[in-house]
């Protein structure tokens, strides 16, 4: 019985070293998070871009609408094969370099993104309803993830041409206690615009090209676009 007892404890024993570096192993080297890549089926800005440059190089003939359909593989392929890439049909980092399309993330709600976002909105939407301030830092944040757009925050909002309020002086004034508010929940995920990455206020706007830009909603003053 004593020998019984002396063996089930060495057997434990190595159930439970066994287990130990098995969880270890599961902590200290997770699986890799899966890249998202553009490919067959997918939808979205960055498809909108892959087909505009395929089209503008000649590649592609079909409708610029960002789904990735067999027609956008077709000519990603075209495209790789011509650079000498792997051959595969999706629009992987290296497709997207040879082709000249970056997409930037949304940047973390710190104090200086905080910030920065915030003299924008308090420039651009002063005495506008909160949810259009909101609004007005959410087209912003949605530009980074925009391929036509600067892929950082501030590369966005110092964009030549872009906001008026940096020209005018009015980024410089003090900022307005909502905005700050504001920029928060937009860096946080709210966006009331719909996925805008326009806006304009038709009543002082003399830009005709921004008038033909698809209108989502309207809120205070402010028309919000795709």
């Amino acid at each position: 019985m004593r020998i019984n007892r002396i063996s089930i404890r060495r057997v434990f024993a190595f159930l439970a070293v066994n287990l130990t570096v098995v969880i270890a192993v599961i902590f200290l080297y997770p699986e890799p998070a899966e890249q998202t890549l553009s490919k067959l089926g997918s939808r979205g800005n960055e498809v909108s871009a892959i087909q505009q440059e395929l089209k503008d190089r000649g590649l592609y003939s079909g409708n610029v609408d960002g789904i990735y359909g067999s027609q956008t593989e077709a000519a990603v392929k075209r495209f790789q094969k011509q650079q000498g890439l792997s051959v595969d049909g999706i629009a992987g980092p290296q497709t997207l370099k040879k082709l000249g399309i970056t997409v930037g993330s949304i940047p973390q709600a710190n104090e200086a993104n905080v910030n920065l976002l915030a003299r924008i909105i308090s420039a651009e939407a002063r005495g506008e309803p909160y949810e259009g301030q909101v609004a007005v830092g959410a087209v912003i944040l949605n530009r980074i993830e925009h391929p036509s757009f600067p892929d950082t925050l501030s590369g966005v909002i110092y964009q030549p041409g872009a906001f008026t309020a940096i020209t005018d002086g009015q980024f410089n004034e003090p900022v307005a206690e909502s905005a700050y508010r504001a920029a928060r929940d937009a860096l946080n995920g709210t966006d009331p615009s719909g996925g805008a990455i326009y806006y304009y206020n038709p009543d002082k706007t003399s830009n005709q090209w921004i008038r033909t830009r698809p209108v989502i909603k309207r809120i205070g003053a402010h028309l919000f676009c795709s």
